[in-house]
């Protein structure tokens, strides 16, 4: 279970340190691509092939299933965990989430995401303000 909330540094290189606490369970090799909310989602190889599948059968005919996961696949790419637990964050990946220096590495079961500090500092902010009506919302659909 990927959970927590960590704050690193991308380096020089365009590498960014995973927590140790994630490592055992990512593996050697793990897959970075566009997330929602201008993040970044990383994924174990057999947690992405559950999700490229469910992917892949969205229907075609809708621009808007279309475009999601033609955003999603080809955004996609596999990384390797180097010895010290670096990923390598691509170009377009760091420009998609707007990525600066100062990162935050948030566990959120299945997957990690990879957010711009303040960008995670402002999207929190916004959601804490809003925890009880999504409690609410939870509510309606059997989650409390």
């Amino acid at each position: 279970m990927l959970i927590g909330e960590y704050k690193h540094n991308i380096d020089a290189k365009k590498r960014l340190a995973i927590p140790a606490k994630f490592r055992k369970e990512l593996g050697d090799k793990v897959v970075i691509t566009r997330g929602l909310d201008n993040c970044l989602s990383v994924y174990t190889i057999a947690e992405w092939e559950k999700v490229a599948e469910k992917l892949s059968q969205l229907p075609t005919g809708s621009a808007d299933t279309r475009n999601f996961a033609r955003l999603v696949l080809s955004g996609a790419t596999d990384v390797e965990i180097d010895a010290l637990g670096r990923i390598l964050i691509p170009d377009y990946l760091k420009e998609f989430a707007e990525l600066k220096d100062k990162v935050v590495i948030a566990g959120v079961y299945k997957r990690l995401e990879i957010w711009d500090e303040k960008s995670w500092s402002a999207y929190k902010d916004r959601i804490e303000k809003q925890t009880d009506t999504l409690a609410e919302k939870l509510g309606e659909v059997g989650m409390f």
